[in-house]
């Protein structure tokens, strides 16, 4: 059975944070109402709907989120002596020296890529011995055949075109974007829009 797609409401006319989140918006319609509603600007798409949400949830321009946490640890990334014992601080950052060391501790070759500063950021207390490990863990991730990269939970449309050509390899880009812009138009209770075969059902 055929299925239409509805229509997004105005962004405007929503009145609460749990509606503004069930439906796809492009981060210019975003910053659009945020600078009608007075609030900031500054982030991705995601940052920027939080605010809204909040928005319209409290009435508040200030969403907590903003309030940057100041790290307890002043140990210095970009100039201190890195050893395999190094405890991985709340201060951490990407830097040179830090490259440096992976160059020598974990390859030669070594190079930053999303999945591991996403494990630096998150493993505090660890150290740099623990992170050499999972970073060799990775790349033998990486070399198995048939190995995918993560996608970014945010990026919904390369995860629904991985998806959607997964199941349709007789299809091309072009379907993809046809089915994508309908389902973009349908409510969804988590926020989220993935692929699902009854997708080929939708029309205009």
């Amino acid at each position: 059975m055929r299925r239409k797609a509805e229509n997004r409401p105005d962004i405007a006319s929503i009145t609460s944070g749990a509606e503004l989140r069930r439906w796809y918006w492009l981060k210019a319609e975003l910053d659009v109402q945020a600078k009608a509603c007075g609030l900031r600007r500054s982030g991705g798409k995601f940052t920027i709907l939080e605010r809204l949400a909040h928005f319209l949830d409290t009435g508040e321009t200030s969403w907590p989120s903003d309030v940057k946490v100041t790290p307890r640890s002043k140990f210095d990334w970009h100039s201190a002596d890195l050893t395999p014992q190094t405890v991985i601080t709340d201060s951490y950052r990407n830097s040179q020296n830090v490259r440096r060391f992976f160059k020598r501790h974990a390859d030669p070759k070594f190079k930053f890529n999303i999945a591991f500063m996403a494990w630096m950021k998150e493993n505090t207390g660890k150290t740099l011995a623990d992170a050499v490990a999972e970073y060799k863990r990775q790349q033998v991730e990486v070399a198995k055949p048939g190995y995918q990269s993560d996608i970014a939970h945010h990026n919904q449309f390369n995860q629904y075109t991985r998806d959607f050509l997964a199941d349709n390899p007789d299809m091309g880009m072009s379907d993809v974007r046809k089915y994508w812009a309908l389902k973009r138009d349908m409510p969804s209770e988590n926020g989220r829009h993935a692929y699902s075969r009854s997708d080929l059902d939708l029309t205009d």
